[in-house]
């Protein structure tokens, strides 16, 4: 797996991760999705760098320019819901893209810590050849995104697969690596320390989608 930590050099970036950890910042749910959506333009930008090109020419009302424009077609792809805010700042730079959404989420069937990922929701373009780009803000132990992923990838193959995250644990990256094709770009806003017992990020900054868009039952 090829991994991009696009933290590591200091960039306005870091100004919005902080904000999005800050307790006090955090009361105010716009400011939050906002902030989100901002991270998610911040990598768009840099995976778009990875992109294939091609040459074009624009006619201007004064001339032609010969520039480029990228080639390969895109298909956003977040998983429900805490993804939505960060699927929007990807959009916000690839307007064209296609868009799909796919829920999955911890089922604790014995009320405890013991969970397994439930997919249970796909509504999603055809990605076939296309770059596939999986975007959730928050890598924990990875299950999701594999779940995701399997569930996507038994229907059609894409030409390049993208996943995007704004907090990794390292148990979750190592998972994706142990379970995912050797071709996939990891794309990581922030690395934090580890998982705690209930397998949350440490730091972290808590539930991304409670704090979007509330508390949900």
């Amino acid at each position: 797996m090829h991994i991009h930590y696009i933290s590591e050099q200091n960039s306005i970036l870091n100004h919005f991760l902080a904000q999005i950890r800050d307790v006090n910042i955090q009361k105010d749910s716009m400011r939050f999705r906002k902030n989100i959506e901002r991270i998610g333009e911040i990598m768009a930008y840099e995976l778009s760098k990875t992109l294939e090109y091609k040459d074009i020419a624009v006619q201007t009302p004064i001339g032609v320019k010969h520039t480029t424009t990228v080639a390969d077609n895109v298909v956003l792809c977040s998983i429900l819901r805490a993804g939505l805010a960060l699927h929007q700042g990807f959009m916000n730079f690839f307007d064209d893209a296609e868009n799909g959404f796919v829920s999955a989420y911890r089922h604790h069937y014995n009320n405890d810590d013991a969970f397994d990922i439930l997919v249970e929701y796909k509504a999603a373009p055809s990605f076939k050849n296309k770059n596939l780009i999986l975007i959730d803000p928050m890598l924990a132990t990875g299950q999701s995104l594999v779940a995701v992923f399997n569930k996507l990838h038994t229907e059609e193959t894409p030409k390049e697969i993208h996943i995007a995250v704004v907090i990794a644990a390292p148990e979750g990256i190592d998972f994706l690596e142990k379970n995912l094709p050797k071709n996939c770009h990891l794309w990581v806003a922030a690395l934090d320390e580890k998982l705690n017992e209930k397998n949350y990020i440490v730091p972290g900054l808590g539930d991304a989608g409670d704090l979007a868009y509330g508390d949900k039952l």
